[in-house]
């Protein structure tokens, strides 16, 4: 993957800067929406050296992390156990792959209220939300990478009478890893969100980023709400760029992941 110049996106980062400090000076002229958009140097202020709040920032990050990795990791096996037995016959990619347009395509939100009825409004009820919305990413994704698979190397593999089990492990999982990882880079991102949507409407239980951007905003706490809204972004951040790394890692230089 071609490497960015360091200084491109520094240049953007510090117009942000300027751009966040300008939208604040102009909010600040109005004493009463002065915590809509606080300055930025407040908010680090909030996150660094006020030890009550960056204790629960860190807690609620924690657990924000916990929800997160475990719904990442339930719909990776979902998404990739689907793929794969679309992948083994064309009727059956017909009969299953359209569930997993509409799945996409459900209004989380218009269904929390019953997710939370039926499951309880803590702990298995955000990883629920996180799985639905990091879940198409890792069926489509894969199923693309299984069928991508080279005409001459499947033909070979035909040839020499290999079962669909042994085509699978050594031929179609190999090639589709790419893809694969790609899936795996865009679910994670999806599942910080999920993450932090789950934990605003399910309020019970032990709180995360969403639970303190809620609070923070209800106090009219401006920097503690842009501070937990900053380290949630991070850690999208920082999981999507694990995967890329970890994909180049596993597929080797030959993948361009870019």
């Amino acid at each position: 993957m071609k490497r960015i110049p360091w200084w491109q996106p520094t240049i953007v980062f510090g117009l942000v800067v300027a751009l966040w400090y300008a939208i604040a000076a102009w909010y600040d002229k109005s004493k009463e929406l002065a915590f809509v958009v606080p300055y930025p140097h407040l908010v680090l202020q909030e996150a660094l050296t006020d030890g009550q709040f960056r204790q629960q920032l860190l807690e609620n990050l924690l657990q924000t992390v916990v929800i997160t990795a475990t719904g990442l990791l339930i719909a990776t096996v979902i998404g990739m156990s689907w793929a794969v037995l679309m992948s083994q016959a064309r009727w059956l990619e017909h009969s299953l792959y359209p569930y997993a347009v509409i799945l996409q395509t459900i209004p989380i939100l218009a269904i929390v209220p019953l997710i939370g009825t039926i499951f309880g409004y803590e702990f298995t009820s955000r990883v629920i939300v996180t799985v639905m919305i990091s879940l198409f990413p890792m069926v489509s994704n894969t199923l693309f990478g299984l069928a991508s698979v080279d005409r001459a190397q499947w033909e070979l593999f035909r040839l020499n009478g290999a079962g669909r089990f042994t085509t699978l492990l050594k031929l179609q999982l190999p090639a589709a890893l790419p893809a694969i990882f790609v899936g795996l880079r865009t679910a994670a991102g999806l599942a910080v969100i999920g993450a932090i949507v789950g934990d605003q409407f399910f309020q019970r239980g032990t709180p995360g980023l969403g639970v303190l951007i809620q609070v923070s905003n209800s106090r009219l706490n401006g920097p503690g709400t842009f501070a937990a809204i900053i380290t949630a972004s991070l850690l999208g951040v920082v999981v999507f760029l694990l995967f890329g790394l970890l994909g180049r890692l596993v597929t080797g230089k030959w993948a361009d992941q870019s």
